[in-house]
């Protein structure tokens, strides 16, 4: 076996929680997709170096880290639109034109990326550690903090194993932790927002979120909203509060009138979410946003849309749906892998 089809058959199995990795780093999925191809291009040129005193997976993600750190150091923070400016106080006030020179937070398209379905445990912690609002709160902290969160609290590094990682002591790593873990409560208050997924609770609920949403039935949307919900959507600056002013902003500017919209459901960041379709002057329902939904107590607490039909092919979703074609029937066209 050459060194090349050696290093393959080693590192393979570690990408996809590699790119969750970097992910988590840099909020961005198409980032994360390009620093662990780096890293593995890194560790490919460099193999016959690797002297097996550390794991693969320990020296990957060593490499993974470095490359990480670059990316933030060249590019900053991702923010959301709540990360930059208090909520719009008026809904019936016209769009403000989208911010494309703003590098925005990105949804994740992979519910459970480098998790073994047969360890429930482990798919439970994946999830959680992806949700959208730990990774909004993570881009807060400085670059070897979050690297320290990540590797300690997230994916449980032990703390001596951490410290080999990023060239600390352990007395450091603990140090960088608590100022971490200290940032990271004062930008995420509302701690169930990432607390372990609801499971049934939370698809019921997205469900009839999605029947409302498509068939502009305020009544029940408000009904499943909390009364601190929040809705933002990327690029567009501006963003809502409250969930009257929420439910009259879609009522002025999305939910005009039944059957606009077509959701296809889909899962980012291990929370519920949908391909969100508007339909045209053509008949056809065409792209627009990746619809992520944060539930906690028992209500939806956040609404992030974020429109870039671009996001579509990642999380293998069809540009356009026929109008004829019912509900079912696109879910099928995306299980099948239809475009």
């Amino acid at each position: 076996m050459t060194h090349s089809e050696e290093f393959e058959r080693l590192a393979a199995p570690l990408r996809a929680e590699l790119v969750a990795y970097c992910y988590r780093m840099v909020g961005s999925a198409d980032d994360a997709e390009d620093l662990a191809q780096e890293t593995y291009l890194r560790a490919w040129r460099s193999y016959d170096t690797f002297e097996g005193r550390s794991s693969m997976r320990t020296w990957l993600y060593r490499i993974a880290t470095n490359v990480c750190l670059g990316a933030i150091e060249r590019r900053g923070r991702r923010p959301l639109p709540s990360g930059l400016e208090p909520p719009s106080a008026d809904p019936f006030a016209p769009v403000a034109a989208p911010v494309f020179d703003v590098p925005w937070l990105q949804p994740f398209p992979s519910s459970v990326p480098g998790t073994a379905a047969a360890d429930p445990a482990t798919v439970v912690a994946a999830r959680t550690g992806l949700r959208l609002a730990l990774i909004a709160a993570l881009q807060y902290l400085p670059a070897r903090q979050r690297a320290a969160l990540i590797l300690r609290d997230v994916l449980d590094w032990p703390a001596a194993d951490t410290a080999r990682l990023l060239g600390m002591t352990t007395t450091a790593v603990n140090g960088a932790l608590r100022r971490a873990r200290t940032r990271l409560e004062q930008e995420l208050p509302d701690a169930d927002v990432i607390g372990e997924p609801s499971g049934r609770q939370e698809r019921d609920l997205a469900s009839r979120y999605a029947t409302a949403f498509q068939e502009a039935d305020l009544g029940t949307l408000i009904s499943l909203l909390r009364a601190d919900v929040a809705a933002e959507m990327p690029p567009l600056p501006g963003w809502f509060s409250g969930a009257d002013v929420v439910a009259r902003f879609l009522a002025a500017h999305v939910l005009t009138e039944p059957a606009r919209v077509r959701l296809i459901a889909v899962e980012a960041n291990g929370q519920p979410a949908f391909g969100t379709y508007l339909r045209d002057h053509d008949d056809v329902f065409r792209a627009h946003a990746i619809q992520v939904l944060e539930v906690a107590g028992g209500g939806i607490a956040r609404i992030v849309m974020f429109l870039d039909a671009g996001l579509f092919p990642a999380f293998g979703l069809p540009e356009t749906v026929p109008a004829a074609v019912p509900e079912r029937a696109a879910l099928a066209m995306v299980a099948e892998g239809i475009r």
